[in-house]
């Protein structure tokens, strides 16, 4: 019997595409992707990769704002949408959009089983935010199931009061193979990347946004600790873009060290030239719901060092096997663990190695499972759950 699945998600992500791609080979699902918008070029300018999409989608006519630091979307037409499809399950990415909220009331109208699609995490700092935290308690409890991308989402949903036998687990992931045959022919064509980005020949490598709570200046801080010697021989990259850019550039300038280049955004095609060419990344977060840079990184063949609250560490980066976990804001720790790459290149290649056989259990099509495995589950016609085994 084929389900009739309607995910609900707020952007057209290039590393989506591929999980929604294998979603819709299964034979006994009927994949329909609502979109709330094409794109959020406030935060990420990504190419969108319309000529890859394999499955049935549409977006819905949005309008968008930033008060502050927050984030304001607003769609029409979602009711409508929902209807046209008579989904079987509703998968919701998030709760923070009005959109969801109508999706939930939709839902619960209907009798149709929803499944709010979480990465949040313990360790999360969005939950300082008290109205946020009463909104997220008060959607939760109306759900009927949870989709959580690996192992910090699924204890902090768990510590919530849901039982386990409503969590459904989707690796988060990324195409594994395309960034993997990417960094082989970037490694083929070393020099002339080098050369057209100005690349040291050698380097640690951050990529994310520009932004403070992703470390960058403790990453800055850490680095500058490194003896001269090291730093003539290992440089730093930074690749993103982001408010923080401009103060990053001008601390870099500061420290008179020609061995940090500052690169704006990339498109995910060239970001593996970057990965292949570097000795580790480096993503010092102070919060990430996960981090998909590291699943990059990793395919790549790249060590990681990141910190403890980022929300993929418990699942892909396993310290001294892959790479180094660190405190968050412990530029000391930072410090050391770049230390110990700079002195040993058979252990950034002994990890890098590693990082390749732990990430291959993070394809799009392991993600796509984890989807799929709501079916079990669903009772026709009422929203409610059988065991899952």
């Amino acid at each position: 019997m084929r389900r009739r699945f309607v995910v609900i998600t707020e952007i057209i992500a290039p590393y989506r595409i591929p999980v929604f791609n294998a979603l819709a080979k299964f034979g006994d699902i009927d994949l329909h992707v609502v979109f709330l918008s094409e794109t959020d070029t406030s935060l990420r300018q990504w190419s969108v990769y319309r000529d890859e999409i394999q499955f049935s989608y549409e977006v819905l006519p949005a309008w968008r704002t930033r008060v502050g630091g927050h984030n304001f979307l607003m769609n029409r037409g979602l009711g409508h949408a929902l209807s046209k499809c008579d989904p079987d399950v509703i998968v919701c990415g998030g709760y923070n959009y009005v959109a969801s909220w109508q999706a939930l009331v939709w839902a619960k109208w209907r009798r149709v089983p929803f499944v709010l699609w979480t990465e949040s995490t313990g360790r999360d700092q969005r939950r300082a935010f008290p109205p946020v935290e009463i909104a997220k308690q008060l959607f939760i409890r109306r759900c009927d199931g949870f989709l959580v991308p690996g192992k910090a989402a699924l204890k902090y949903v768990v510590s919530l009061g849901v039982s386990a036998d409503r969590i459904f687990v989707a690796p988060n992931a990324v195409d594994v193979r395309r960034f993997a045959l990417a960094a082989e022919r970037a490694k083929n064509d070393a020099a002339a990347i080098r050369q057209k980005w100005q690349l040291p020949a050698r380097f640690f490598l951050f990529v994310g946004r520009q932004v403070a709570a992703k470390g960058i200046f403790d990453l800055l801080e850490a680095y500058s600790q490194l003896s001269r010697e090291v730093r003539r021989e290992l440089g730093l990259v930074y690749v993103g873009d982001g408010a923080g850019r401009a103060e990053l550039e001008e601390r870099a300038k500061a420290a008179s060290d020609d061995t940090i280049r500052v690169i704006g955004f990339t498109q995910r095609d060239d970001l593996a030239k970057f990965y292949a060419l570097a000795e580790a990344l480096v993503l010092p977060t102070h919060s990430d719901t996960w981090a998909l840079v590291v699943n990059e990184a990793m395919a790549c063949g790249l060590p990681v060092i990141t910190t403890n609250v980022a929300g993929c560490v418990e699942d892909l980066v396993h310290h001294n096997e892959n790479g180094f976990v660190v405190a968050a804001q412990d530029a000391n720790g930072l410090t050391h663990a770049l230390n110990r790459f700079a002195a040993d290149t058979e252990l950034v290649r002994r990890m890098g190695r590693r990082s390749v056989e732990l990430i291959s259990n993070y394809s799009p099509e392991k993600c796509a499972a984890g989807f799929a495995s709501i079916r079990f589950a669903i009772v026709p016609g009422a929203a409610n759950w059988k065991p899952v085994a």
